[in-house]
């Protein structure tokens, strides 16, 4: 006899919502089983924090319905918020208050006692490697240090279900590294993560199952692998550097084949799509040496979750129309 499965730990059917003349989701669909990564991508204005606003009890929707949890979004909106985590865009921490004071205080009106507020905000203290920090004011912390504490107070509950809205907007290197192992040791203990985010790599590093969101619809939902097939064939790159080379660098990747070459004027990089991969390389090169163009660099690789999400709405992450709202600060 089969296992049965799990009920989903996000769930939403045919979310539609419009503010005034704007359409800012048209029957969204998601699904994501519990302890993994839900990845939502869009460019600017695609719907991605009204989804989220939507599904935190923020905001109520024309149409559709929405489970987090297990809980109706609609008819039990404090059985969701008992059991949801949530960053916003922007790290709500009180400044003024140190860092133990910050997560004593959540703590305390998520409704633990005293003495079990201060061992937790000591555990997440620790576990967001804050400890040193911890009985300074918050307000001296850099970004990354206070989105890890922005991040440890929306699981003090320890919810079943954490969302992450644009969590590393802003971030230097090490921050937004800091903040992708904090989320990996979420799901390794079994927490689901829903994440927005317009940083490609952050989505392919993350996420299980990647949904991309574009004028408040879905257009596509799968893997970052199955996404990235979706696209098809390999990137050949190559830079030539000398200004009368490029015409006939550009002639020779016309040549083979439906795939045009692009060109970036300023480096002198070709790129084009191949569907032949090493047998188109070898030809190319051959090509050039008998031209006498010479190559600095090039190279040969699989699609990039850029080129999926390029392919699939035409223009890149950071491109679109008006910003979605922020995520209302200080909510949890």
């Amino acid at each position: 006899m089969s296992k049965p499965q799990s009920r989903p730990a996000i769930r939403a059917e045919g979310l539609t919502k419009r503010f005034g003349s704007r359409r800012a989701l048209a029957g969204v669909d998601l699904e994501a089983a519990p302890g993994t990564v839900l990845g939502v991508l869009g460019p600017n204005g695609a719907g991605k924090t009204t989804t989220v606003r939507v599904l935190s009890t923020l905001l109520r929707p024309d149409a559709g319905r929405a489970w987090m949890a297990g809980h109706d979004v609609l008819a039990d909106p404090e059985g969701v918020r008992r059991s949801l985590g949530l960053s916003g865009q922007y790290a709500a921490v009180d400044e003024k208050l140190t860092g133990r004071e910050n997560l004593y205080l959540v703590a305390r009106l998520y409704g633990l006692g005293r003495r079990a507020a201060r061992v937790r905000s000591g555990e997440l203290l620790a576990g967001f490697d804050l400890e040193e920090a911890a009985d300074r004011r918050s307000g001296t912390y850099s970004g990354g240090m206070r989105r890890r504490l922005d991040l440890a107070g929306a699981l003090v509950a320890r919810p079943p279900v954490v969302v992450l809205d644009e969590p590393t907007t802003g971030l230097d290197p090490r921050g937004r590294a800091d903040t992708w192992r904090a989320v990996r040791t979420l799901v390794a203990e079994g927490t689901t993560v829903l994440l927005t985010t317009q940083y490609l790599e952050e989505a392919d590093q993350l996420a299980d199952v990647i949904v991309v969101i574009e004028h408040g619809g879905v257009v596509a939902r799968g893997s970052a692998a199955e996404l990235k097939a979706r696209v098809g064939g390999e990137r050949l790159s190559l830079t030539v550097t000398e200004a009368w080379a490029r015409a006939a660098t550009g002639d020779i990747l016309s040549s083979l084949g439906a795939h045009r070459p692009e060109l970036d004027a300023r480096t002198g990089r070709f790129t084009v799509t191949t569907d032949h991969g090493a047998e188109t390389l070898e030809y190319t090169l051959g090509c050039l040496r008998m031209a006498s163009i010479a190559v600095r660099d090039v190279v040969l690789a699989p699609p990039t979750l850029d080129d999926a999400f390029l392919a699939l709405t035409g223009q890149p992450a950071s491109a679109g129309g008006p910003a979605d709202e922020a995520l209302g600060a200080g909510a949890r």
